[in-house]
């Protein structure tokens, strides 16, 4: 049992399409698959102006460089995927890490203008596990500082706020569809953004800064979706509102069953906030459960479970962030801890909800054990 499986959609419909693809012979370079697929994607999100992308790093990529953040620092989490930090790397940027709120395990607002500096060009903020980050106090440290704002929603599929899409918040938000995400495309991602001229710009950035095919605008990359991800997609569209509701369902049940147990704790709902229920992590604090996260982590795997510590160890643990000033664990207590005792419970639609409950008699049990030890 793994921590996450990947809604399929019937082989039969997809069959359907890839014949219509192979009868087209139009595999690529936004055919009729791709644009069927992100007009339906903007009804579904609600959103005005997005672009379809090859994978969600590519997008973040291309979201630094439809903004021309090429130089200086940007502000970001320690407490996320390597993509995050790496896409700063990969367009001259230096990260500068803030520590992360208790509550939610997002950007802390309140420790975010002791980084601001005259180099300061963004606030690169990451909505982790799908929760939304406080992008009302984000947006004020921005304005007031004349700041850029980067949402990686790579969590945030289908994410309200307010009733309104979380994705319409911060200068751009990207998206990504991996295997492993709530809603996918096989790979892919997309950039939502604020205008209908960024989101040219942002066109002609992910391919080649083609305009015609006698003219080229600038130096662009390939960050084109294919048909066969549209298609795929379009699919997924058709099945994401049961695929969240199932989710719910075992959230509830993980909650139920977990809640009581010493030492284990859970993120819950924030109010104003329709979830997706991406992820499902717990916290295991030692002193009160009896043993450690990764000897949790190991006992479930013993049992054939495979939960993940997503995400240990931090960004700024890496070496080739380590050397930063903002990465030293002393800048960042409250992200190295929560990094030391989240566990990713297992969470998909078609998770069974008895292999659900036995997760649940296997945590349980194991701090019944060791306290009777």
């Amino acid at each position: 049992i793994f921590v996450t499986q990947p809604n399929m959609p019937p082989l039969a419909e997809y069959n359907q399409y890839l014949q219509e693809i192979w009868d087209s012979r139009w595999l690529t370079n936004d055919g009729q698959f791709h644009r069927r697929f992100e007009q339906r994607l903007m009804q579904y999100l609600a959103v005005k102006h997005l672009n379809l992308f090859n994978n969600g790093t590519i997008a973040l990529l291309v979201a630094l460089q439809a903004l021309r953040i090429n130089s200086g620092q940007v502000i970001t989490t320690p407490f996320t995927f390597p993509a995050t930090c790496h896409v700063l790397y990969w367009n001259g940027v230096t990260p500068v890490f803030c520590d992360i709120e208790e509550k939610t395990y997002n950007l802390d607002p309140a420790k975010i203008e002791q980084h601001i500096n005259p180099d300061t060009k963004a606030i690169l903020a990451v909505h982790v596990y799908g929760i939304p980050c406080d992008v009302d106090a984000i947006q004020k440290i921005a304005d007031r500082h004349g700041l850029h704002v980067i949402y990686d929603a790579a969590h945030a599929f289908g994410v309200r706020y307010k009733h309104e899409s979380i994705l319409n918040y911060g200068d751009v938000a990207a998206l990504s569809f991996h295997a492993t995400k709530l809603f996918t495309t096989i790979e892919g991602g997309a950039l939502v953004s604020k205008s209908e001229v960024m989101r040219t710009r942002i066109q002609f950035l992910r391919n080649f800064g083609i305009a015609d095919e006698e003219t080229i605008i600038g130096p662009g990359i390939n960050g084109k979706m294919n048909e066969l991800q549209a298609a795929f997609g379009l699919l997924q569209l058709d099945m994401i509102e049961e695929e969240i509701q199932k989710r719910k369902t075992l959230a509830n049940l993980y909650r139920q069953n977990l809640n009581a147990v010493p030492g284990i704790a859970s993120l819950e709902d924030l109010p104003s906030v329709k979830p997706n229920y991406a992820y499902f992590p717990i916290r295991v604090d030692p002193a009160l459960y009896g043993m450690d996260r990764n000897e949790l982590n190991d006992v479930l795997r013993q049992c054939n479970i495979y939960p993940r510590k997503y995400f240990y160890p931090l960004c700024s643990r890496y070496p080739c962030y380590a050397s930063h000033p903002s990465a030293r664990p002393e800048n960042l207590p409250v992200a190295e801890r929560i990094a030391n005792q989240v566990l990713c419970l297992p969470l998909y639609g078609n998770l069974e909800v008895k292999i659900a409950e036995t997760v649940c008699a296997i945590i349980r049990e194991m701090h019944q054990r060791i306290r009777k030890s």
